[in-house]
């Protein structure tokens, strides 16, 4: 059943054997402590936030759904009660590493590329299978994803670099493959282990594939659906894990993003109203990257945000339909200038940003694509914010959504 998420501020010293902790003071992968949450079970719990927080958030509704003790006189003994159960946590989804770039951005452009032909490439013959009655063959899923981590793993740029500049009048294949992308980005982000985030990009590349079963005029509408129509639209969800069902999948991160991709931190999602951690980690992140891509790519009916404004979107609805830990640790992840977005600089040139400088989030390295009047340059000129030569320093204004003053990097750097 879904609830109102409630939540209490207590200080660590303060806490009782069978409350739920569902939030810290500091970052959940700053600690040892999984991110569904810690339940108290005993005094050892306790001692262990102690040595990383001041105060937690306790969910109420967890505390107060468990059963209150009948009073009893005083010389009857209550009845042990049994200390309510961990969070099942899945050994893969904790963070555990730290991975750094092994490769230089330009050297893993290349293998980027391939990687990304090979993952639309079968996208695009997924969904034909799909509507033609034909399975999904969970090994082919793996195959396909597989070069998108390891180049991902290698660099935290290079992939989503190339992804950025994708084609972008197959919305179905995109969103699939973007989907999938920043999975993989996610995970690395979070420190899971390598096959965990295969499973990850596997499920973002699937997270959508019952839309296949949902009529394309209605996906694609520009006007309000109405109530049997939204109905309608919302079944994708179910036939999602039918067609999973039918193929054998049976991994469980991609079951999760496919069936929890639309539920909501507060209840408000669908198609079972989970709340909190009642959503599987997968889930949470899932709607977070769904949402993250839909408002940055264009619709028929509605253009597309800036990548930054996306994020900002996503800020605000912190503790409400997403995570809040979830929601900024997706934007560590991407930077505050994602890789891909178009920025104007304080010169009045405009540029994307090509790759995250870790040490500066707000002064990436980035290839400028016109003159100061707006003119588009004859090439592009890399220049890296953090480390620059010239007298007039440049630093990034603003972002644009994409296609300002008709620039489109893919122009320059698809030949």
């Amino acid at each position: 059943m879904a609830y109102d998420l409630v939540e209490r501020r207590v200080f660590v010293a303060d806490l009782e054997v069978g409350m739920y902790v569902s939030r810290l003071d500091c970052e959940w992968s700053d600690t040892t402590f999984p991110l569904q949450g810690v339940p108290i079970t005993c005094q050892e719990d306790i001692d262990k936030l102690a040595r990383f927080c001041k105060y937690v958030f306790v969910d109420l509704h967890r505390q107060a759904a468990r059963e209150r003790p009948a009073l009893r006189p005083a010389h009857v003994a209550a009845p042990a009660r049994p200390a309510p159960p961990r969070p099942v946590v899945n050994p893969r989804l904790v963070s555990r590493h730290v991975y750094r770039d092994t490769v230089r951005f330009e050297d893993e452009v290349p293998h980027a590329q391939a990687a990304f032909d090979k993952v639309t490439r079968f996208a695009e013959r997924l969904v034909d299978d799909v509507q033609h009655g034909r399975s999904i063959e969970p090994v082919a899923v793996e195959e396909a994803v597989r070069p998108l981590v390891a180049s991902v793993l290698r660099s935290s740029d290079a992939f989503v670099w190339i992804e950025s500049l994708r084609r972008r009048d197959t919305y179905t294949y995109q969103h699939a493959v973007g989907c999938s992308t920043l999975a993989a980005a996610f995970g690395r982000h979070m420190g899971f282990a390598s096959d965990a985030i295969v499973s990850l990009a596997a499920g973002g590349l699937l997270m959508d594939v019952g839309k296949v079963r949902i009529p394309e005029e209605l996906l694609s509408r520009q006007g309000p659906l109405n109530d049997d129509e939204w109905t309608l639209a919302r079944q994708h969800v179910g036939e999602g894990i039918a067609i999973l069902d039918h193929s054998g999948v049976t991994d469980a991160e991609v079951r999760d993003m496919v069936l929890t991709h639309h539920e909501r931190f507060d209840g408000s999602g669908y198609p079972a109203g989970l709340a909190g951690t009642e959503i599987p980690l997968p889930g949470r992140m899932a709607a977070i990257i769904d949402t993250y891509h839909a408002m940055s790519s264009s619709r028929p009916y509605r253009p597309a945000v800036s990548q930054h404004v996306a994020l900002r979107q996503l800020y605000a609805g912190r503790e409400a339909a997403f995570q809040g830990e979830l929601v900024e640790q997706f934007q560590a992840c991407l930077g505050v200038y994602p890789t891909g977005s178009i920025v104007e600089l304080n010169t009045g040139e405009v540029a994307v940003v090509m790759v995250q400088n870790q040490a500066r989030r707000l002064q990436p390295r980035v290839a400028i694509l016109t003159h100061a009047d707006k003119g588009q340059r004859d090439d592009f000129l890399i220049v890296d914010l953090m480390n620059q030569v010239d007298v007039v320093r440049r630093e990034i204004l603003r972002t644009l959504p994409a296609g300002s003053h008709g620039i489109d990097p893919r122009e320059f750097f698809i030949q």
